[in-house]
């Protein structure tokens, strides 16, 4: 049975093949740019996005990678300390460079503090205009 697995997991590798990565190919000096909206607050949105924002620094490695998340919306839940598990992961992904960006209009709605948020969380007044001017500037939007 183990042999089988084994030999199944090859053949899947060989029969879909790897990613080709488009010119010109992500370098240190040039890593890709993504901007990333996490705009749903329930738990498995935010999961989610920050499992995404985990399999592209693993895809990429995070040397030849940019990634910005702006938190608007109910995804600013993502960036508050008092979400202790959520909180963690954050943390872990900035240890690889990954910045958070938070949105000043939601955090004025919402009655959010800047003592509120996780630790080196930029804040802007609009998260929505960042993910525009990043995209504008050439970023890869996505939003999981």
């Amino acid at each position: 049975m183990k042999r089988f697995i084994v030999l199944f997991s090859f053949l899947s590798v060989l029969a879909f093949g790897d990613v080709r990565l488009a010119e010109p190919i992500p370098t240190m000096e040039k890593p890709r740019e993504v901007v990333m909206g996490i705009s749903h607050g329930d738990d498995e949105a935010i999961h989610h996005g920050l499992s995404t924002a985990n399999n592209i620094l693993k895809f990429y490695g995070p040397e030849k990678i940019h990634l910005r998340i702006v938190a608007y919306y109910h995804g600013i839940r993502t960036l508050l300390k008092s979400e202790k598990d959520i909180a963690v992961r954050v943390r872990a992904l900035q240890q690889y460079g990954v910045e958070f960006v938070a949105c000043g209009n939601t955090m004025e709605t919402k009655k959010i503090t800047p003592d509120q948020l996780d630790d080196d969380v930029e804040i802007v007044s609009a998260g929505i205009a960042e993910v525009i001017e990043r995209a504008t500037e050439g970023a890869f939007y996505i939003q999981p």
